[in-house]
């Protein structure tokens, strides 16, 4: 399964965007939280995966992070407080989830109960992503430019998915990825956007370093 289109970076696609979290909204409004996590999976899960599977570099650990991405967003749905997209709050909730797993990888096996014990239909639903999603990011052209992107530091990977791959806006960057609580959001987007511009002049160093640029 492709990932769904990314909404463009700033206002265009925003209303697009709300129109289709509007659903899960619905389902939260009357009362199934179950059902609302299911459609909000359906929506982003494909997206997010590919993310995981990105940044992780490790499909093992991208599958269990999304695990507890799932976990994690069925739980807090309920108490989700709509200040941000529905989209930029599922990217942090992934991030949270991976760097948990590569701070303690037995924490999933210690605080964690199986999602399928939680509820079979939303368990249904992420295996159904999983297993259409997968199969995609296995098969997809991996050209030399995304290759040297893995020799980022992560961090800085992790902006260039966003901003690149995902068109996200500065402001919902830095409320997806983890920071300095105490910046005002505006100055932590301009900080990452100089990071982002950083991280694509390295990018471009070593393109040309390797021949796939030419030299300026």
């Amino acid at each position: 399964m492709a990932e769904r289109a990314p909404d463009s970076g700033d206002d265009q696609g925003v209303d697009a965007r709300a129109a289709r979290e509007q659903v899960v909204r619905d389902r939260l409004t009357a009362g199934s939280a179950r059902d609302a996590a299911a459609a909000a999976i359906v929506l982003y899960g494909g997206e997010v995966l590919g993310f995981l599977h990105a940044v992780a570099r490790d499909e093992d650990l991208a599958s269990e992070a999304f695990s507890v991405f799932s976990e994690d967003l069925l739980r807090g749905l309920a108490a989700f407080r709509w200040d941000a997209s529905l989209r930029t709050w599922c990217y942090a909730l992934a991030r949270n989830a991976l760097h948990r797993l590569r701070r303690d990888p037995r924490r999933r096996a210690r605080n964690n109960v199986p999602l399928s014990n939680r509820s079979a239909d939303v368990s249904a639903v992420v295996e159904q992503v999983r297993t259409q999603t997968l199969p995609f990011l296995r098969t997809e052209v991996k050209d030399e430019l995304r290759r040297l992107r893995d020799a980022l530091d992560p961090d800085d990977h992790a902006l260039l998915v966003l901003r690149i791959d995902r068109k996200m806006s500065w402001r919902d960057i830095a409320r997806a990825l983890p920071g300095d609580d105490g910046q005002e959001l505006d100055r932590r987007a301009a900080t990452l956007r100089k990071r982002f511009e950083r991280a694509k002049t390295m990018l471009r160093e070593l393109a040309t370093e390797r021949g796939i640029l030419p030299a300026s």
